[in-house]
């Protein structure tokens, strides 16, 4: 009896002590986002931390089911490695261990049937995953020869579940040009690129020294699909195009700077076997919802000719913002609204002639049965950082890669310095200093409280504003109006507070001019920041209007729901 009564008092005490371990392991993984998110600004109640940093020029990135994190770059690190496994032991969210492998540079990169897939410019790999161990087997399988040469290389991938991989293979030129680049040369009729370039090739998965043909090709007339991904809830295929440059520069008797700006869109393609999207024949308009003849191949900007009937996009973003990254939240760490959803990375413009280079954010785009069911609104942004780009060199950061972890975190890349970050959602708050609106004491300099919040409402307006109104207030002619002296800003603040609150997409006057662009809504701010913004933009740009209080945001908010 006392034996039975020992081996009972043994095993409570061991269910007490088994009880206070997990909780003080639950205790210890409680992961604490960054002051400041890491440098950039999220939507209200998401933060962020950094897993890693100045690891090289990230790509893609892909995370397994335990958290360990795989990074491709683009260019090897001293040591020689290509590709930088991270893991993290502590359970602080920050990877403590971090190893090469691989020489291999390149942007795809993914986790499949316990393979770990990495492509380079030339060649799609696999390397067995080894259950307990960070690294893969060194052992290499080479599954895709694909074409070689200059322009637009990388080589992402994506999986269908089916036995099937898909392989964007971008094209060699801007527009199929005679002379690449070149004012007014005509373009190559037909063009021979789309032969082995311009679409997504499909592969089988398992398949080894596959080589690259037209059998495989799946769809065509795509100029560049760095972001590519298969949709498991619509069981397709969807891709984010780079759009062609130079409208104006070339062909300026036909398209104003103005124009060049804004055109042709990036395009979101839902992408099915046998499909053409046009290049480089053809590009898309969003002002005009028309795919239009491209003026290397006869166009103006108002014929359309062989365009008609080629398939739209599902959506159209800014041109030139430079789509690089695509991922289908499947987890529930988000709100319900971001299930199913498309997250897209830009990596940021280059070509906006004299205007400021735009991009460098990752927007989100809510998606049922595999359609958008709403407009797209940005999720993430600061990237950049707060000056005004001339260059993309310039940029503090470019976001080019996404992965979801296990836990439903959004994980980013950074192809500039090669940060990683890990963004995460708070239901209840975070009691941090976010740094867009409550500069810490130390970085207080005696500024006035006036002061500090226009301050703050130029983090947001050049976050958020800035890429379509400019930095000086001026906006774009005919599409995004500007901000200085307008009724629209100095008048009624209700009105303006709704515009923020709903976006706009009706055509607007002002001083005679017609100005119609769609600005998405930005509801996602809180009233803090649309307060901040709004007063700084009604107290710049030779403007001097009152102030606008978080209080005035929240009674419009609250009517308006």
């Amino acid at each position: 009896m006392k034996i039975l009564i020992r081996a009972f008092q043994i095993s409570f005490l061991a269910i007490i002590l088994f009880a206070c371990s997990t909780e003080k392991e639950e205790v210890k993984k409680e992961i604490i986002p960054d002051e400041g998110d890491g440098g950039i600004s999220l939507s209200q109640n998401f933060g962020a931390l950094v897993v890693a940093d100045t690891l090289g020029r990230g790509r893609h990135l892909v995370v397994n089911t335990n958290g360990d994190v795989y990074v491709h770059l683009r260019k090897n690190t001293d040591d020689g490695y290509g590709i930088i496994a991270l893991r993290d032991t502590t359970g602080d969210g920050r990877a403590d261990i971090q190893q090469g492998f691989s020489d291999k540079t390149g942007t795809g990169i993914e986790l499949h049937n316990g393979f770990l897939y990495y492509s380079t410019r030339t060649e799609v790999y696999r390397s067995p995953m080894v259950e307990g161990q960070l690294l893969p087997s060194n052992h290499v399988d080479t599954l895709v020869h694909l074409v070689g040469g200059s322009g637009h290389m990388e080589k992402p991938l994506t999986f269908d579940g089916k036995g099937n991989m898909y392989v964007n293979v971008g094209s060699q030129s801007n527009a199929c040009q005679e002379e690449q680049r070149s004012k007014g040369s005509p373009g190559v009729d037909p063009c021979v690129e789309l032969e082995t370039r311009g679409g997504i090739w499909k592969f089988d998965e398992n398949k080894l020294e596959q080589k690259q043909d037209l059998s495989q090709r799946y769809a065509t007339g795509i100029r560049n699909a760095v972001a590519i991904q298969w949709n498991a809830e619509a069981n397709k295929l969807f891709a984010v195009q780079h759009g062609r440059d130079d409208l104006h520069r070339f062909w300026p008797e036909h398209f104003t700077e103005e124009q060049n700006v804004e055109l042709p869109a990036e395009e979101f393609l839902e992408v099915e076997d046998g499909d053409d999207f046009g290049w480089p024949y053809c590009y898309w308009d969003p002002f005009e919802d028309t795919k239009f003849l491209n003026p290397e191949y006869g166009g103006d900007g108002v014929k359309t000719e062989r365009c008609e009937g080629i398939k739209p996009p599902v959506m159209a973003f800014p041109g030139h913002w430079g789509p690089n990254d695509l991922l289908f939240y499947k987890g529930d760490m988000f709100p319900a609204k971001y299930k199913n959803g498309a997250f897209i990375a830009f990596h940021g413009s280059w070509n906006r002639l004299g205007h400021d280079q735009a991009g460098y954010k990752i927007v989100f785009v809510p998606m049922k049965n595999g359609k958008p069911s709403g407009e797209w609104e940005v999720f993430a942004d600061g990237f950049k950082g707060e000056k005004p780009l001339e260059s993309p060199g310039d940029a503090v950061y470019r976001p080019c890669g996404l992965a979801e972890g296990p836990d439903g975190s959004l994980y980013v890349a950074d192809s500039q310095k090669g940060r990683i970050w890990r963004i995460m959602y708070y239901p209840n708050g975070i009691q941090k200093r976010n740094a867009l609106t409550a500069p810490s004491a130390s970085e207080n300099t005696g500024k006035s409280i006036e002061n500090e919040k226009l301050v703050a409402g130029k983090a947001v307006y050049d976050s958020f504003c800035q890429a379509c109104h400019m930095s000086n207030g001026k906006g774009a002619p005919g599409m995004n109006p500007p901000l200085a002296g307008t009724d629209w800003v100095l008048g009624d603040k209700e009105r303006l507070i709704k515009v923020v609150l709903n976006g706009l997409s009706d055509p607007i006057e002002i001083d005679g001019e017609i100005y119609q662009n769609v600005m998405a809504a930005q509801a996602f701010l809180s009233d803090q920041q649309i307060a901040d913004v709004l007063t700084f933009i009604r107290q710049s740009f030779g403007n001097d209007a009152s102030a606008i209080t978080p209080d005035e945001v929240a009674d419009v908010r609250k009517n308006a729901s």
